[in-house]
């Protein structure tokens, strides 16, 4: 069994796309404007080019998103119910991610050694999507 992410935005997708795929150093799988689909899948003209389906490989798992357009749906807003959590390989990998997502977002908690035993952060990055970072430090590792 999988889960995997789906992120809505008001017409961001491709950026904030493309700015994931620069953080985590992989590229998108599928890339899928409205103008791609059939007649009765596509909106306004003015709309023809926002993300309709947008996949990224992360790791061994899938960070997926669309632009929602009128007509498909509530706009999206920053929630605040969720996290998309990325579990590093590395302490390095750790802070080059937190401060890669970091930019132009706000951090909510700084990278730190925790109590649990994982080195942990958590940010908003500057699309409104909350990530926690951790890299939990192998046993007996200093």
């Amino acid at each position: 069994m999988t889960l995997s992410i789906y992120l809505n935005f008001d017409g961001t997708c491709a950026e904030a796309f493309a700015f994931y795929a620069d953080v985590f150093g992989t590229d998108p799988v599928i890339v899928m404007k409205f103008s791609d689909g059939p007649s009765e899948f596509q909106p306004d003209a003015d709309e023809m080019d926002k993300i309709m389906h947008m996949s990224l490989p992360i790791g061994d798992s899938v960070l997926m998103g669309s632009d929602v357009v009128k007509g498909w749906g509530e706009p999206p807003t920053p929630a605040n119910c969720f996290s998309i959590s990325y579990a590093a390989r590395t302490r390095q990998d750790a802070e080059e991610k937190f401060t890669a997502l970091s930019d132009g977002g706000s951090v909510k908690m700084p990278m730190g050694e925790m109590f649990w035993g994982s080195y942990f952060g958590m940010v908003t990055d500057r699309y409104g999507t909350s990530w926690m970072i951790a890299y939990d430090t192998p046993a007996g590792a200093d």
